[in-house]
């Protein structure tokens, strides 16, 4: 403090009493957050006690991140602490998932073993935002039933609203999910493949069939071959056919065995799968296994 008086504190003072540099003081005072008392005879800049108590505010919201330009506004009054931080909590959180994100793609990256190429494109799928994947899956799934007014309209519609969000704290085995679908949606071969799917749907639905009946049967397959496989059910063995009795009635086997074949294929059984794990329920709920019980159930049946 100067000793003449005024209870006033030179550059230097108030930095010794801070613990602050000169330098960071001056900085502060050139951008217009901390604003002297009054000059010198010399023109040097001179502060109060007051100031100090500011420079202890300045120094907190800096060290939790605030920009100059918020920690100007709480200085002067233009803006509440409360306000500002409760922004500045909102946006650590964005960058928060955003490293997140980071942290699953460069994991990825190092199990794969992905080239520079690679990592480029992974990065940008693993960054599209939940509109941009909800139009991918969207676009993909109106191709995959256009011109087909027959096809069961409640799998397209579930079909259509299966947007995959990842999460705000994403692990690398769904970021990984996410890019593998992502790519396997852009291969011709297997959009042709679920196009195929799409046709079978229509053709084996007659004009009374309710909707929803393809979803029915679906779970119903599902609820049997599990139970068939916990119970150690052979594909083969005359158990076995009584129980396709039961999930497919009166029906031609080789029919529907043509039908689940188009839908168990490998790469449909990874699409269920990327889509599960995406979505944080993880590959078994895909159900692969219990469609591949079924389709040899059927080939014992028929030949096939």
């Amino acid at each position: 403090m100067i000793e003449d008086g005024t209870g006033l504190f030179t550059i230097g003072e108030l930095a010794r009493a801070t613990g602050l540099t000169v330098r960071t003081i001056r900085y502060w005072s050139d951008e217009g957050v901390l604003h002297p008392v009054t000059r010198s005879l010399g023109g040097y800049r001179l502060y109060d006690a007051e100031s100090a108590a500011r420079l202890e505010l300045i120094r907190t919201l800096r060290e939790l991140g605030l920009g100059l330009a918020d920690v100007r506004q709480v200085v002067s009054g233009e803006k509440d602490v409360a306000a500002v931080a409760a922004a500045h909590v909102a946006a650590l959180d964005a960058q928060i998932r955003s490293l997140k994100v980071t942290r699953a793609v460069l994991s990825t990256v190092a199990r794969r073993g992905s080239t520079a190429e690679e990592m480029t494109l992974m990065n940008k799928l693993a960054r599209l935002s939940a509109a941009e994947r909800r139009r991918i899956l969207e676009e993909f799934v109106d191709e995959m039933f256009h011109g087909l007014d027959t096809a069961d309209p409640v799998i397209r519609d579930r079909m259509r609203e299966m947007a995959v969000d990842l999460p705000d704290e994403p692990t690398s085995e769904q970021v990984d999910a996410w890019v593998e679908l992502a790519e396997l949606l852009q291969d011709p071969r297997f959009r042709a493949r679920m196009r195929q799917v799409a046709e079978f749907n229509a053709a084996g639905r007659g004009a009374d069939a309710p909707a929803g009946a393809s979803m029915w049967f679906s779970r119903k397959l599902v609820h049997l071959a599990a139970e068939a496989r916990a119970r150690g059910v052979a594909p083969e063995s005359p158990e076995a056919e009584r129980i396709l009795r039961d999930l497919i009635g009166d029906a031609d086997p080789a029919a529907v065995l043509e039908r689940l074949r188009s839908g168990a294929s490998d790469e449909v059984a990874r699409y269920r799968e990327l889509l599960a794990t995406a979505k944080g329920h993880g590959p078994a709920a895909a159900h692969r296994a219990e469609f591949a019980w079924v389709v040899a159930a059927l080939e014992a049946r028929t030949g096939g």
